[in-house]
């Protein structure tokens, strides 16, 4: 790759990724309202931990740094980590009935799902700045911080200790904005949060509308070029820019961009796309291909999630986006999504 983004490539980790796992209860009885919905199939949620099984899938070396609930749930998202190849030495139980995250899927038609969420006392918020561990964080190339994490004390601390330590020992740091509107008290407490994560990252993901949200005391209403070569000046060496059905850019710290169109495919949701997109994005770029190639294998990942019932149980192999881009070039044409 051009060298955009050096990774310290002595480390026995590409990534550990910091904050959520949840648990996702997709309908199988789709295309009706959640309130008529009976039977639903459960899956591993949290877009940190979609991400870090897409991640795993494709063949890289993934940590993970969290807190989870003390029961059942728990026991199976660690159990599920473990078979995908995830470490989870440094997931723990929280100890005053904190329970995971729960998500309720409506899947009301191709184009439309909606989201219930309960998330009262969540674990994954509860992580302490004491779940840092310094030896753990040296050992990564990358860590990614997702912007849930840093709606509520003690997990903010967390993330912050976490994104410290990655400076000091040259760690990349990648931002996830991941907005979800539970938890957060106001849109200032959103920008101050958000916006001192993305000075301090190399690489932010995020829609444009998540982009606003960071921006609103510092830097208001501005393009997608504009924004990007906001956060050039503090160091971010790439910014993504999501546009949903319109595509997605990418502006680099010298000055280019690429530009990636989805991938036709049958919508089953209209959700799992991004976890898809961030984690085949991030494969590419460990690889060191470059930005383009990075961006069409996210596209390709996250085509392949719409279509798809699940997110984390049907994140695809190296070998299933390749054939899907190859598939996809013979019908249409070769520059498809470019």
């Amino acid at each position: 790759m051009m060298g955009y983004i050096q990774f310290a490539e002595d480390r026995s980790f590409d990534i550990i990724l910091i904050g959520r796992i949840a648990i996702d209860f997709n309908p199988v009885d789709y295309y009706k309202p959640l309130s008529e919905s009976t039977t639903f199939k459960k899956y591993l949620g949290g877009s940190p931990g979609n991400i870090a099984v897409g991640i795993a899938r494709l063949g890289r070396k993934v940590g993970f740094i969290a807190k989870v609930s003390d029961d059942q749930f728990g026991d199976y998202v660690v159990d599920y980590f473990k078979k995908e190849g995830i470490d989870t030495n440094h997931i723990s139980r929280c100890s005053n009935g904190e329970k995971l995250g729960l998500t309720f899927t409506e899947i009301l038609s191709e184009t439309q799902s909606s989201i219930l969420m309960y998330r009262n006392d969540a674990a994954d918020l509860k992580l302490e700045v004491a779940d840092i561990d310094e030896e753990y964080i040296k050992q990564a190339k990358a860590i990614l911080i997702s912007g849930t994490a840093l709606s509520m004390s003690p997990s903010r601390e967390a993330a912050l200790k976490a994104i410290s330590i990655a400076k000091k020992h040259n760690t990349v740091i990648i931002f996830d904005i991941d907005y979800r509107p539970y938890s957060w008290k106001n849109a200032d407490e959103i920008a101050i949060y958000y916006s001192t994560v993305a000075m301090n990252s190399d690489i932010i993901l995020g829609s444009r509308e998540e982009f606003d949200l960071t921006q609103k005391l510092i830097a208001p209403n501005l393009s997608d070029e504009a924004t990007a070569a906001f956060w050039h000046k503090y160091g971010v060496k790439i910014v993504i820019i999501k546009h949903g059905k319109e595509g997605s850019t990418a502006y680099v710290n010298d000055g280019s961009h690429y530009g990636i169109k989805p991938f036709p495919v049958k919508l089953l949701k209209s959700f799992g796309g991004g976890d898809g997109y961030a984690s085949a994005f991030l494969y590419g770029l460990f690889e060191g291909w470059d930005i383009l190639d990075c961006l069409e294998f996210g596209s390709a990942s996250a085509a392949l999630l719409v279509a798809s019932h699940a997110c984390s149980e049907d994140m695809p192999s190296v070998a299933k986006i390749q054939s899907f881009i190859a598939e996809c070039k013979l019908k249409y044409g070769d520059m498809i999504a470019r």
